[in-house]
């Protein structure tokens, strides 16, 4: 791939891979919310203002977390390569929309470790459909809030006793948007694409169609598409429900949550678990303030993620690497 551009040292197909495996992450509904400028000395992140979701998201902070999220990839990638990356965020002199700026440190080993979370970054994908009954084991648990931990950020994991009103705020939050003809408007507009689309979410990737019965699942990514579910097969009545949150509230812990986000999802992929992110309790304010009131206070919510053990499905389609570039 001689004909793209390259970046710190590495190679046009080494330059190539790590933009792209950085475009893997998850972002609110497969927006893919971020471009790359590549120079010899660095790789800037920035957002990308055409693809905004100006009214599930009008602060843009779901836009920063997916471009934590893509952060944290492209930390990983560099690492595979034998780069050190060291980040600066929200540089000032790199424009209005750059959100990192990530240089060479010098060379280095990627720990063992991190090469699981490096394989598991293709084969992380949010998973739609209804997921066994089969309980998360704790050592997975723990190892999910460490690494939430790494990036400056904390887990909650939800009790049993918890469930209830975390579920009055997830419905209340889903009855708001859907009463808003604007957010119909704009969620039809990113879902139920057809299966070759490069953006948005898929028909065959958007999980059966959300039922009275369901706790938990109700958004419909299909738009209008989904097929019905197998008879017996609900979503689960108890599903491991775990908080993302940031300790402050601002531009930079919105960046620090989604490198800490992807960092657990990563984390849960390399250990043979499903997710998918449940976003309208922490996408509309009020429920969200709620919810940060319910956790105690203190901690910021940034994401929920529904986490278990589920079938196979398919992942979102992703832009072509190029078309991820800024262009001077």
């Amino acid at each position: 791939m001689t004909s793209f551009p390259t970046a710190l040292g590495l190679s046009a197909e080494q330059t190539a891979n790590v933009v792209r495996l950085a475009g893997l992450a998850p972002s609110l509904h497969n927006s893919q919310p971020w471009r790359f400028r590549l120079m010899p000395h660095a790789i800037e992140l920035h957002g990308d203002p055409q693809r905004r979701l100006p009214i599930a998201d009008p602060d843009d902070r779901e836009l920063r977390l997916a471009c934590g999220a893509a952060l944290l990839n492209l930390r990983l990638a560099l690492e595979h390569t034998g780069v050190r990356p060291v980040v600066a965020l929200l540089p000032r002199l790199a424009g209005q929309t750059a959100l990192a700026e990530v240089r060479g440190g010098g060379q280095m080993k990627q720990l063992s470790e991190e090469q699981d979370l490096y394989r598991a970054i293709p084969e992380r994908h949010s998973n739609r459909r209804p997921f066994l009954e089969t309980p998360v084991p704790t050592e997975h648990q723990h190892a999910l809030a460490v690494a939430v931990q790494r990036e400056q950020c904390r887990l909650h994991v939800m009790e049993r006793q918890e469930l209830g009103t975390l579920e009055g705020l997830v419905h209340r939050a889903h009855r708001v948007q859907m009463a808003d003809v604007r957010f119909r408007d704009e969620l039809a507009r990113w879902t139920g694409r057809p299966k070759d689309a490069s953006e948005g979410v898929p028909a065959a990737a958007a999980g059966p169609l959300p039922e009275p019965q369901d706790q938990w699942v109700l958004r419909d990514f299909s738009g209008g598409q989904s097929r019905a579910r197998v008879p017996g097969k609900d979503f689960e009545y108890e599903p491991l429900l775990v908080v993302v949150c940031s300790h402050h509230d601002s531009r930079l812990d919105d960046l620090h949550a989604g490198q800490a986000m992807q960092r657990m999802l990563l984390a849960a992929t390399a250990r043979g678990l499903a997710s998918s992110l449940l976003s309208e309790v922490v996408e509309v304010a009020e429920t969200r303030d709620e919810l940060r009131r319910f956790l105690g206070g203190e901690p910021y919510p940034q994401a929920l993620a529904r986490i278990g053990y589920g079938s196979p499905t398919r992942a979102t389609p992703r832009r072509n690497v190029k078309d991820l570039l800024i262009s001077d």
